[in-house]
């Protein structure tokens, strides 16, 4: 038997060969690689801003020392509890009316034989497809003192200026009327999942309709009823447009249009603005914790457990013409006046009430002197760029942390599903404000800059393309990743060559949803814009500062138009690609 031997210069060589396997085994494959550029980009965008708003908050910006001056200036202030009075007011009647008519119409939708349902979907889906401050301006063209059209009528019978749209009364109507398509949604789900036998028993016992309503129907709708009013009281606390258009106007300020006023005056009060911001911050979270307690104990008022379940309508009789009516009347009075009031505002020189002369004056001059208006093209340029590519890198970052959230077993990934979620908390206003303190100290040479917009707008939508984008990875089952990888495909070519293409409708639906909202939006804007890199919306907020409301018109009339187009594109993609079930 013989003894293998071998020499200097061989032991030097394996040495030397074994050194490239242990080189490959520290440097990160593409998988880790890939997932950790991900997770560590979400987590920037979700904590670095809320981390540079604490400590522009309570950091003084000459010394750095730290100070509690902000909370005092912002919440000593004279005013004060008559903002945050109107602030909660404001936020409350906006929920309790959107709750109102989002209820009435879904009932109406699904429970009872209520004639034009068709109206229904354009009923719901336009008013969404309008800006904030379009809509706002459409109810100044309405219901202004001086130039309303509805007082213009009203005049003869009750005097001059009885409607006043500059109040809080007439903030709470617009804020409402433009929430309350959202609450039918909610609530059309909620009447769908709820079996009407129940009250049909009810009746049948001899109970009457209204002992029906108060004592079962409403209780089953308690938990669609209560997430309905904290999300909408949310989302009226964290808005810009209505208050700044309306409320500024008479004096009347809430917490978002306190902030723009401190951040607009000279000297800027960034302690004070931050002080605010994190009190709007607290209140948000506050309400979204309450409502995520409450969902959890939805399962209690389930009452559709099988596939036996077919809701009958109830027949409205008599009672039907006027069901009719009023869906009319809210068609009307959410869609088809706003709408007209722009286009006829849009075709005229100046500004009049609508006559004989008005009608003679009109003229496509305005939107000829928009292909003349350079700042025009520049920001439809800038609005399809920054929704295009906000919509394309949020559904990109978050199909890679759907699959981290939904397949991985890797610890810590409910903390990368929270984190995608915080945005969502976080008011537009007080965002724009915490990338403001973010990169002014950042040696990152973006501020002012056309991508800092994008870094806020892939920040605020975050939450919305974790949703898509989870709900579709949990459609799709393992087992199909698991046999390509059995057959030798590595990680990248499993998720680019058979989870992307099963993903592609959710992920589509979600790029055109992100799309549409970062073409209007206008509140993490108007802080973080400069001269040139200016957007559709925040040129609308231009126009309407320097009293241009025809040019406006104009500019908005083009806008939903091409929203509306984009929004016919994704129902039409939505009735068409999608997993199909036999």
């Amino acid at each position: 038997m013989s003894v293998a031997t071998t020499t200097p210069e061989q032991d030097q060589r394996a040495t030397t060969d074994a050194a490239p396997a242990v080189w490959r085994r520290l440097v990160p494959t593409p998988k880790v690689l890939i997932l950790g550029v991900v997770a560590l980009v979400v987590a920037y965008l979700a904590i670095v801003p809320l981390w540079f708003l604490i400590q522009g908050t309570f950091l003084d910006q000459n010394t750095s020392a730290f100070t509690l001056d902000g909370f005092t200036r912002a919440y000593t202030d004279d005013k004060a509890i008559e903002m945050m009075r109107n602030s909660i007011w404001f936020a409350v009647g906006s929920a309790v009316l959107s709750l109102v008519v989002g209820t009435a119409l879904a009932f109406l939708n699904v429970r009872t034989d209520v004639p034009f349902k068709s109206l229904f979907f354009a009923g719901s889906i336009v008013p969404l497809i309008i800006p904030g401050i379009l809509y706002s301006v459409a109810w100044i063209f309405l219901a202004s003192p001086d130039i309303g059209l509805i007082n213009y009528v009203l005049e003869p019978i009750f005097g001059k200026g009885v409607l006043n749209i500059y109040s809080v009364w007439g903030m709470i109507w617009v804020e409402g009327l433009h929430l309350s398509p959202i609450t039918f949604l909610f609530m059309v789900a909620a009447f769908r999942a709820q079996d009407p036998s129940l009250e049909e028993s009810a009746l049948m016992s001899g109970a009457s309709r209204w002992t029906v309503i108060r004592r079962i129907t409403v209780p089953l709708l308690r938990p669609a009823i209560a997430a309905s009013v904290l999300i909408m009281t949310v989302r009226a606390l964290e808005s810009f447009e209505v208050p700044a258009l309306l409320g500024l106007q008479n004096g009347i300020y809430v917490f978002t249009s306190k902030i723009y006023f401190m951040l607009r005056t000279y000297p800027q009060d960034f302690n004070g603005a931050g002080a605010l911001a994190l009190g709007l911050f607290a209140i948000a979270a506050l309400g979204m914790l309450v409502e995520h307690l409450m969902s959890k104990g939805a399962k209690a008022y389930q009452t559709v457990t099988g596939k036996g379940f077919r809701p009958r309508p109830i027949e409205l009789g008599k009672w039907r013409p006027l069901a009719g009516a009023a869906i009319i009347g809210y068609f009307v009075l959410t869609v088809i006046l706003p709408l007209l009031l722009l286009v006829y505002t849009s075709l005229l020189p100046y500004y009049q009430k609508p006559s004989g002369k008005a009608f003679k004056s009109m003229t496509l001059d305005n939107y000829t002197a928009l292909l003349d208006m350079s700042k025009a093209t520049t920001a439809l340029k800038n609005s399809l760029f920054l929704g295009a590519a906000a919509a394309t890198l949020v559904m990109i970052l978050m199909a890679v942390a759907a699959w981290i959230v939904v397949r991985s077993g890797i610890r810590g990934r409910k903390l990368l599903d929270l984190l995608s979620f915080a945005p969502l908390v976080i008011p537009g206003l007080v965002l724009g404000l915490s990338l403001q303190f973010v990169y002014l100290r950042s040696p990152i040479a973006i501020y002012g800059t056309i991508w800092i917009l994008l870094v806020a707008y892939c920040t605020r939508y975050l939450p919305y393309g974790m949703r898509y984008a989870v709900t579709s990875m949990q459609q799709i089952s393992a087992e199909l990743e698991e046999s390509a990888a059995v057959s030798g495909a590595t990680w990248w070519q499993v998720f680019r060559r058979v989870l992307l293409p099963l993903l592609m409708p959710g992920l589509l639906a979600g790029w055109i949803y992100i799309f549409v909202v970062s073409f209007r939006e206008l509140s993490s804007s108007i802080l973080l814009y400069s001269s040139g890199n200016e957007v559709l919306s925040i040129l609308i907020w231009e126009q309407f500062e320097n009293g241009k409301f025809t040019v406006l018109a104009a500019l908005g009339v083009v806008m939903i138009a091409v929203l509306m187009v984009l929004v016919s594109i994704a129902y039409k993609l939505g009735a068409k690609v999608g997993l199909q079930q036999d």
